[in-house]
């Protein structure tokens, strides 16, 4: 049987782990492939070049030849570098961190071009004065929307009355009215959903209720991908 031919494609590192004495896998988010795991060979050794450009937080050009099991990867060239300001930022870093974990569990085997763009904005968003946790929720929102998960966040999700209401619910669906509210409903500013519906929209919004808005946007988030995440965790011990 012919191997499969190989291909380019933009991706962002996921994570990585040690792989034999001088490789590493490398998990990427692709634009048009979704969510590739493959092998680096050599980039552990301290002259590869090549290794350097497989990092977090680096839109890299990768050639990859796949396999049954791990793919290889052969070649990657930096398009953008996003670190600047992140890493040496522990609130940015920890965000920027957030946003690669929810795009890992929102991403499957094929492509989606748009999730890859949601990740390119908030990177971006990053090396703005945006604030840091602002800039993650206005990911989570965006991009479970994209998946199919949109929130309500002016008309009750259960009975579609209008609001502004002042409960949120992750599993009914966002906003809730007093009728529909159930049990262990968080309670909530109208503004912060007035707020979440700005930032899901790309504006800007003020600071002053970020702790509501991110923790909203996380119930949601953790509702819907059906698991905790651990870089969630290490913003809240911050």
């Amino acid at each position: 049987m012919a191997s499969r031919p190989s291909w380019r494609d933009r991706a962002f590192v996921v994570r990585t782990y040690d792989f034999g004495e001088a490789d590493r896998v490398i998990v990427l988010l692709t634009k048009d492939h979704g969510l590739v795991r493959g092998v680096a060979k050599g980039v552990r050794k301290s002259k590869s070049r090549f290794g350097s450009r497989l990092q977090p937080f680096v839109d890299v050009d990768v050639q990859v030849y796949p396999g049954r099991g791990l793919s290889t990867i052969t070649a990657a060239d930096t398009v953008t570098y996003f670190g600047a300001r992140i890493i040496d930022d522990f609130d940015r870093y920890a965000a920027a961190c957030a946003v690669m974990e929810v795009a890992e569990k929102l991403s499957y085997d094929q492509g989606d071009p748009e999730l890859f763009r949601l990740v390119q904005e908030a990177l971006t968003n990053l090396q703005t004065d945006m604030h840091p946790t602002l800039v993650l929720d206005a990911f989570i929102l965006k991009a479970t929307e994209h998946a199919g998960w949109g929130l309500s966040l002016f008309h009750c999700a259960n009975c579609q009355a209008p609001g502004p209401h002042k409960a949120f619910n992750p599993a009914t669906g966002g906003a809730v009215c007093n009728n529909c509210r159930p049990t262990g409903s968080m309670d909530v500013d109208p503004e912060t959903l007035h707020d979440m519906w700005l930032l899901r929209g790309g504006y800007e919004v003020s600071s002053s209720r970020v702790a509501q808005i991110h923790r909203a946007s996380v119930q949601h988030a953790q509702y819907n991908l059906e698991t905790g995440l651990k870089s969630l965790k290490i913003m809240e011990q911050a």
